[in-house]
């Protein structure tokens, strides 16, 4: 069930043709499945249809809630970087070094995975409705097999103490206090590298730029410029910008 070697190579790739496909839609015109509604604004019609809230309310509540999951993303992001190093984050291939207990992988596996997750979440209230679905099966069945392949990986690499790290925190819920068995690798007392943690994950706080400031616009195109524009400005700077060695 995990992904193969070039899936992982390949992973931003794959994840930036589902991300299209679930903003182009073409199944709305092809075959009449959905309609052009940003999700935000269709669930924030169907609450004031329901009566569940008022009608001046439901569009800010709708944008509210997605702006948290955005910053939960980008909040996740950058503190798993910061700890595994960006030059590990952003490979190619898997990597294998010490068993990290640190920061956020005291309470989660895989902290990385999680905010994506988010960050792929809240980008999907910009698309239609269908587009939504669609991008919300796909991502979370590619990131599950994403992970499995991963921890397979680092198991079959860095033997008992991983599987013991397995055993003591969870894989994609947090878990507010986690402790740590004496066989557990334990805390090494890493230093965060915050700078290239917040330059390498430009693509995160792009998004939650977008969502929390430009969403009052109620411009969904221009939020997707937004978008469209972090993502970029990320892809530059990976490539130009030294990375720290992977640890």
């Amino acid at each position: 069930m995990g992904a193969t070697k070039i899936e992982f190579r390949l992973r931003v790739a794959i994840i930036s043709v589902i991300l299209t496909l679930g903003f182009w839609a073409p199944w709305i015109e092809l075959w009449g499945i959905g309609n052009r509604f940003p999700l935000w604004a269709w669930l924030a019609l169907q609450m004031c249809r329901t009566g569940m809230v008022s009608c001046a309310a439901a569009a800010p509540l709708v944008i509210v809630v997605v702006a948290l999951i955005a910053a939960k993303g980008a909040a996740l992001r950058i503190w798993g970087t910061a700890y595994l190093g960006s030059a590990t984050v952003n490979h190619g291939e898997m990597k294998a070094g010490a068993v990290l207990s640190d920061g956020p992988y005291r309470y989660v596996r895989n902290p990385l995975y999680l905010g994506s997750w988010c960050m792929f979440a809240a980008m999907a209230f910009l698309m239609p409705p269908t587009g939504a679905l669609f991008v919300a099966v796909l991502i979370t069945a590619f990131q599950v097999r994403l992970i499995f392949a991963e921890e397979a990986f680092l198991a079959s690499q860095l033997g008992q103490p991983y599987r013991d790290y397995m055993r003591a925190v969870p894989r994609l819920f947090p878990r507010l206090r986690t402790i740590l068995s004496r066989s557990a690798p334990q805390p090494t007392g890493r230093k965060p590298q915050w700078l290239h943690a917040l330059i390498t994950e430009i693509n995160p706080i792009g998004i939650f730029v977008a969502l929390a400031f430009f969403s009052w616009s109620y411009n969904n195109w221009l939020m997707i410029k937004v978008v469209i524009f972090s993502f970029g400005l990320s892809m530059i700077v990976r490539a130009f910008v030294p990375r720290d060695s992977a640890k």
